[in-house]
């Protein structure tokens, strides 16, 4: 799916051998974890477990091995939920084992900085990811029996998997604490697939016992409507439509007066999808929300986009407010950065990703699933 991140930081760690060898990486052991007594030359294993009083001095050589700026930057990261929650890193974290530098590591961080930009993912979302790497190796005591490659691996890991949390929606309980009928607004430029989008969604809702109705508010096409039209009729729902040019308010006011004197659970408003930089198009939307008064406000957005879908969202969030992101075409992304960036970038979680043409091809968004992706081998 995804060119492997794993692969990449491989490729990082061969290139940067000469300087992530564990003679320049991992620290001599501090005299003051020595027990005074006993010292015998090269044999630093059989003295470590030895050394009782080790995790109060901890806490200080780390805070002085890091620069005044590093300080302020790692005193902004959420490390309490690490610790809370429990990771990877700390079941390789121990009393005892090998303390990582810190400057070693620079070329191994702008390496990977490189990395992820490269991979469409955005720039904030890079420095939180690099900060976070490093507030997981520097000044931190590994086990030997990990290698240097494995604790690195894993550090980016965790930063990742913190970045893709903040991401996740549940729709499914979300919907069934919603008043009916449920109103959603889907967004998104033409060519993202927010059309196949709706019926997808709609089919989930059906599949679940509930009944839907679509409104056809993109009447700026009338390809549109067609296409909407073929949809509700396979999937056996109502749609609402007017004709080409007529007012998408209209149809939206006439799709959600027809749920509420049916009894219907939801009400799909699909939307036109001219450029988001289209003046007309932005105050057509505002008009839709104004009238429908939505649940949910949900971008549609092309994983191959890159960063342009992030920017596209960011225009949308600011004219009727974003609840939630649909990626699509995730499962033809060959970077992957657009999954790991929009939600954290903009603020809004993923409720799904699209991963192929068929009704059935919407999963729900899943940080595990995603960093699964994101690091298997090619």
């Amino acid at each position: 799916m995804f060119d492997s991140l794993k692969s990449k930081l491989k490729n990082v760690l061969n290139k940067s051998s000469s300087k992530l060898d564990s003679e320049k990486v991992y620290e001599d052991r501090p005299k003051e974890d020595v027990p005074p007594a006993i010292e015998p030359p090269g044999s630093e294993e059989e003295v470590l477990p030895a050394a009782k009083p080790e995790k109060a001095p901890e806490q200080e050589p780390k805070k002085e091995g890091l620069s005044r700026k590093e300080q302020l930057k790692q005193s902004k990261q959420k490390k309490p939920s690490r610790q809370e929650n429990g990771s990877a890193v700390d079941d390789m974290v121990g009393a005892s084992g090998k303390r990582i530098k810190e400057d070693p590591l620079d070329d191994l961080l702008d390496e990977l900085e490189v990395i992820l930009l490269e991979s469409d993912v955005a720039y904030p979302v890079v420095q939180d990811i690099i900060l976070g790497v490093r507030d997981n190796l520097v000044n931190k005591k590994y086990g030997r029996q990990f290698t240097l490659e494995e604790v690195v691996e894993t550090a980016v890991k965790e930063s990742v998997r913190n970045v893709l949390k903040v991401n996740e929606f549940d729709f499914d309980r979300w919907f069934d604490e919603q008043e009916r009928p449920v109103v959603m607004m889907f967004v998104g430029i033409n060519g993202t697939g927010k059309t196949t989008t709706i019926a997808k969604i709609a089919k989930r809702l059906t599949d679940n016992g509930k009944s839907v109705v679509i409104a056809a508010c993109d009447t700026f096409r009338a390809g549109a409507i067609e296409q909407l039209s073929i949809h509700a009729e396979r999937l056996g729902v109502k749609i609402v439509k007017h004709g080409q040019d007529a007012d998408p308010s209209a149809v939206a006011f006439d799709a959600i007066e027809h749920a509420r004197s049916k009894r219907k659970d939801a009400v799909l408003l699909d939307t036109a999808g001219r450029m988001q930089t289209n003046n007309n198009l932005i105050d057509e939307m505002k008009k839709i929300a104004r009238i429908s008064k939505p649940a949910l406000k949900i971008f549609v957005g092309d994983a191959l986009a890159g960063n342009d879908a992030i920017e596209q969202a960011k225009v949308f969030d600011a004219a009727i407010g974003i609840d939630a992101i649909v990626l699509t075409k995730i499962d033809t992304d060959a970077k992957g950065g657009a999954a790991l960036s929009i939600a954290h970038t903009i603020g809004k979680p993923i409720a799904f990703v699209s991963d192929g043409q068929g009704y059935g091809d919407l999963q729900v968004f899943d940080s595990n699933w995603m960093l699964e992706r994101l690091f298997e081998e090619q």
